[in-house]
């Protein structure tokens, strides 16, 4: 008989009331033996005789809230975390005065991530024991996870005060203080966890990323190492160490930990990333792609893993590939700014430069202070001749570069101003920092080694300028070395270069660290880098100091603002000494022209008809074959009016991407002049590109970035060439050649003068014909092709600089003079 039925049973007069009463005495009376024996059976780990005994407590006392707390602890025990929050409330219910219900069941929400509810239990548990420290700290925890960081970091304090000797709290306090970038705090606090716990390896490993964030390296190296010695199998550990070891670039070691990490949690995404990044650095691309790819399979929705593997890609030139990861980066996180600029670069490499603007000015949007957005912009502005942008942009990179802010890469900046102050304090910007390698030691060599760093040594305009030069250096006095950090493609010019070299390197796989230590080992005496910033340079190699002399020479045409590059080679002409203010190297001065060329280039023999071209069957042909991210408005403007002075002519230019022949054809009409005047040539190989400069009849030139090896093209093709000479190195290179070659009087010193010369030659074909018949002339017997006297006036600046080194003397300007004498400044 239940106690509902004796109940009703009393009523009936069938028992008595007292009879009643007496068996409720008796039944609790049971119910407290059963609780009594489940609290035995608990106490003993025997679940499941417990669970029993409270249960059969329950059938007789439904309402026995300590039998629903017990029970809703065994339900914790087992895991079942969704039945003990049902009890434990149960419980509450029935005994709201009880500090324990309140914890455990807060506590239980809390392992459900149900932290607004934790939140509110465990302040009702604050009531009723208002200085109990795990409750503080519990509290805490739930805070966090709900991104209340300041009210957080109040609670795990309050633990602390109230229990000193509390290492978890310390530890807790430190993580947090770390998310909220507090750093002195945060070692503060892990300091007080490893002291009162010395065997609290968390607190170590906790420890040891904040020195990471405060890019104390070493120390935060030690704390990893202690927190593996005290738990060897602790795989976080390992991963930040080889993070840590990464940085200090120790990167053979870094793969290792992040190899230890793995075997211990082999489906981590993240180690597996970190693991590729540190690979990259060294990279070895194939096992980048593995390690990546094990990273989005274990975990599909990787953002960064996805991003990273476009970026490999990319590096790979593989950009069609790259794309397809970048989207999906993209497609996971829209407002991932690295990834959207990443995106841009590849579209950009794929001459998709609208689309690539666009994921520039989104990357800008998001974070305007982004390294590399701005300059994203500025390129492809300039590349698709948008000038309104390009003027906008223009005015945000100077402030920026005024304001000692990063963010525009030196060598876009050359075709926005000539302003040689600026130009330094952007280079200043991107310059790495390494430790030297050679440390003032005096090398002795028959020969003086020479290696040339490039990533053009394949059909590039920097190998069809220098093959020459490194096919007639003077082995009697020189062993000339190729570092080659680009691609085999398999072209004449590669093979040629691969043969011109005593020894040729091919260091596209390796480190920057791991290259100059090479170079180190090979006692190179003259490091000459042939890449400054412009794209695929690799300038750190040169930080890590590994030669007694490094120069600068060709490819980028200003100052690295690199104190690691102790010369540039350069002429009277584009680096004058009183610009050395604005140069961080010494100016050295060849006699004629800085730059060389190669008298052996050969010229197609057929040249193709107008027809053939595009170009209209008479009339004046003005030619500019620059990229057109070099065109401006002010030359255009120019270019413009002289087509309606000069009847007939026509202006051809060098344009393989439509929207940009779209743009100019637009602004030409813009300006009154039928776009059908404006004609585009298209890439040719090299000869037969030299050959069709034929067809033309004055090369124009552009500002404040001049032609360079395209001024060389036309000059050697017998294609006079119109220049302005302009601020810095890049306006003033067609000066420096026409100089060379015998033809001063085409280097104007303003846009009016260039454009009434331009309209001059145009209308006096006499003039210009002499012209003509002077540069066929010169040409020949003239500086500017004479390679092998080039090879001599850059020797001879070679062993200067050396002789300066060997004597233990700072690097100092001078000048080479035509018999290879030296004048020191």
């Amino acid at each position: 008989m239940n106690r509902r039925e004796r109940r009703s049973a009393a009523k009936r007069g069938q028992i008595s009331p007292a009879q009643a009463a007496s068996f409720t005495s008796v039944h609790n009376a049971n119910a407290a033996e059963e609780f009594e024996s489940g609290i035995w059976h608990h106490q003993a780990g025997r679940l499941a005789e417990a669970e029993a005994c409270y249960q059969r407590t329950l059938a007789m006392q439904p309402n026995h809230p300590d039998a629903l707390y017990h029970l809703g602890l065994i339900a914790r025990q087992v895991g079942r975390a969704d039945l003990a929050v049902d009890l434990l409330g149960k419980a509450i219910r029935l005994k709201r005065t009880d500090p324990l219900y309140f914890l455990y069941h807060a506590t239980t929400l809390q392992e459900l991530a149900r932290h607004d509810e934790a939140l509110a239990s465990y302040d009702k548990a604050l009531v009723l024991l208002p200085d109990h420290a795990e409750i503080f700290y519990n509290r805490g925890l739930v805070l966090k996870a709900l991104g209340r960081f300041e009210e957080a970091l109040a609670s795990l304090e309050r633990a602390s005060a109230l229990k000193p000797e509390f290492a978890e709290a310390w530890n807790n306090c430190g993580v947090l203080q770390q998310q909220m970038r507090l750093f002195d705090r945060a070692i503060a606090s892990f300091d007080r966890a490893v002291a009162l716990n010395p065997a609290y390896a968390e607190a170590f490993h906790n420890r040891g990323v904040t020195l990471q964030e405060l890019g104390r390296l070493e120390a935060a190296l030690a704390d990893h190492d202690k927190a593996i010695a005290l738990a060897p199998d602790f795989a976080e550990a390992h991963n930040y160490r080889g993070v840590a070891l990464q940085g200090l670039r120790r990167l053979d070691e870094a793969v290792a930990s992040f190899d230890a990490a793995l075997a211990l949690h082999p489906a981590h995404a993240d180690i597996h990333n970190n693991r590729a990044i540190a690979l990259l650095q060294m990279r070895r691309y194939d096992e980048v792609l593995k390690s990546l790819t094990r990273a989005v399979t274990i975990a599909p929705d990787f953002v960064e893993a996805h991003h990273n593997i476009g970026c490999v890609l990319m590096e790979l030139k593989r950009f069609k590939q790259a794309l397809v990861s970048l989207d999906r980066a993209v497609a996971l996180k829209p407002d991932y700014v690295d990834a959207l600029n990443s995106r841009g670069v590849a579209l950009q490499e794929m001459k998709q430069c609208e689309r690539a603007l666009e994921d520039f000015e989104r990357a800008h949007q998001l974070a305007p202070d982004h390294p590399n957005a701005l300059s994203g912009m500025m390129l492809c502005a300039g590349a698709l001749c948008d000038w309104d942008r390009r003027a906008s942009l223009a005015d945000a990179a100077m402030a920026r570069i005024r304001d000692g802010k990063p963010g525009v890469m030196p060598f876009t900046l050359l075709g926005y101003t000539g302003d040689l102050g600026l130009q330094l304090r952007c280079a200043r910007n991107l310059v790495p920092a390494a430790a030297p390698l050679w440390t003032r030691e005096v090398r002795h060599h028959d020969r003086i080694r020479i290696a040339y760093l490039s990533a053009d040594f394949h059909n590039h305009a920097t190998a069809h300028l220098m093959a020459g030069l490194f096919e007639r250096h003077d082995r009697a006095r020189f062993e000339i070395i190729g570092v080659s950090s680009g691609p085999d493609d398999g072209s004449a010019y590669r093979q040629r270069l691969t043969a011109a070299f005593d020894r040729f390197c091919d260091i596209s796989e390796m480190s920057d660290a791991a290259v100059a230590g090479m170079l180190h080992e090979m006692e190179v005496d003259i490091a000459v880098d042939l890449k400054g910033h412009t794209k695929d340079a690799r300038l750190e190699v040169l930080a890590h100091r590994p030669a007694p002399v490094q120069v600068s020479y060709l490819g980028y045409p200003g100052s690295t603002g690199a104190d690691f590059i102790d010369y540039v080679i350069a002429d009277a002409i584009v680096a004058p000494f009183e610009h050395q203010a604005f140069y961080s190297e010494k100016i050295v001065h060849l006699p004629h022209s800085y730059q060389a060329n190669d008298s052996t280039r050969s010229i197609a023999a057929h040249t193709p008809t107008r027809q053939d071209a595009g170009l209209p069957e008479r009339g004046f042909v003005f030619c500019c074959f620059n990229q057109s991210w070099k065109i401006g408005p002010e030359t255009f403007d120019v270019w413009i009016r002289l087509l309606g002075a000069v009847e007939g002519s026509a202006l051809w230019l060098f344009a393989d991407h439509e929207p940009t022949m779209q743009n100019l054809r637009r602004e030409a009409e813009k300006r009154g002049v039928d776009p059908a005047r404006l004609v585009f040539a298209r890439p040719l190989p090299p000869e037969d590109h030299l050959a069709r400069h034929r067809l033309a009849d004055l090369f124009l030139d552009t500002l404040p970035y001049n032609a360079h090896t395209t001024a060389s093209d036309a000059l050697w093709a017998g294609l006079p060439v119109l220049t302005q000479l302009g601020e810095g190195f890049s306006g003033r290179v067609g000066a420096s050649l026409l100089n060379a070659v015998g033809l001063p009087e085409l280097v104007t010193h303003s846009i009016a003068d260039y454009e009434t010369l331009a309209r001059e030659l145009a209308t006096n074909p006499s003039r210009l014909a002499e012209l003509r018949n002077r540069l066929a002339a010169n040409r020949l017997t003239h500086p500017l092709f004479d390679t092998d006297r080039f090879r001599r006036h850059v020797e001879a600046a070679y062993f200067q600089m050396w002789d300066i080194a060997q004597r233990g003397e700072p690097p100092r300007s001078f000048a080479v003079g035509d018999g290879d004498s030296v004048a020191t400044q």
